[in-house]
């Protein structure tokens, strides 16, 4: 979970937003808290450009291009599927062909060089550019009748991140399906009469535990939760993105 503010930053095509990109194995969800805008996808079933105001509520199945525009005061929490797989890299710009092709050269476009400061939102400013570069073409196409520069697109962000499966796996084993398995574990305690998992219920709390991040989308308050949230791996070479999968 994060909340996130929208970027204000005019792109090549004249519209205010964030990054264009993707999500390999997980959903991502957009609770609108405040202001107006809109959230373009892209997907084999073509292009849509829903519009966003304070209580809607969007999603995005694995696959599915998002850009978030601005369009003034724009602020959405962001709930994103799996704890650990975005923080991981799941997510993966549109950067230009020649771009994906090459995993260093990828590497090198997405990071950001620290988490705040001038430097930090040059950066950011930059891979949004570029991966609107690659969007454009690509919206382009399937406004034509075209997904065929999508679905290429799709299979080289699969392919960029496929040596990444392995600590996928182990992420979400330790995440949500150990999550699924507990609920499994208390569901069988209940069907035999044992409410003893209840014994442990208690309640929590917690703020922010970054501001102002710089994520694909916006500006992002981060949620960083011992015992919820899975580590962010900072050793990935797209570390710097995730958990700004928003």
């Amino acid at each position: 979970m994060s909340h996130l503010s929208a970027y204000d930053w005019e792109a090549a095509d004249g519209v205010c937003g964030g990054s264009p990109h993707l999500h390999l194995v997980c959903t991502e969800a957009y609770v609108v808290t405040a202001g107006r805008g809109a959230v373009q996808t892209l997907s084999p079933d073509g292009y849509r450009d829903i519009p966003l105001e304070a209580g809607a509520l969007a999603w995005f199945t694995p696959g599915t291009v998002h850009r978030m525009v601005q369009g003034g005061g724009l602020r959405v929490t962001v709930l994103m599927q799996n704890s650990g797989l975005p923080e991981a890299g799941d997510a993966v710009f549109t950067f230009p062909p020649e771009v994906l092709a090459d995993p260093e050269r990828y590497a090198a476009a997405a990071r950001l060089p620290a988490r705040g400061g001038p430097e930090a939102e040059a950066a950011a400013r930059r891979r949004r550019d570029l991966a609107v570069e690659g969007y454009l073409p690509l919206r382009e196409a399937l406004r034509a009748g075209d997904d065929g520069p999508l679905r290429d697109f799709q299979r080289a962000a699969a392919g960029l991140v496929r040596s990444r499966v392995p600590r996928f796996r182990e992420l979400w084993e330790a995440g949500a399906l150990a999550a699924a398995r507990r609920t499994g574990e208390q569901l069988d305690a209940l069907e035999a009469g044992d409410a003893g998992h209840l014994a442990d219920a208690t309640a929590r709390t917690a703020g922010p535990t970054h501001h102002g991040g710089y994520g694909m989308c916006g500006r992002r308050e981060e949620y960083e939760l011992p015992g919820a949230t899975l580590p962010y791996e900072t050793s990935d070479p797209s570390a710097a993105t995730g958990p700004r999968g928003a």
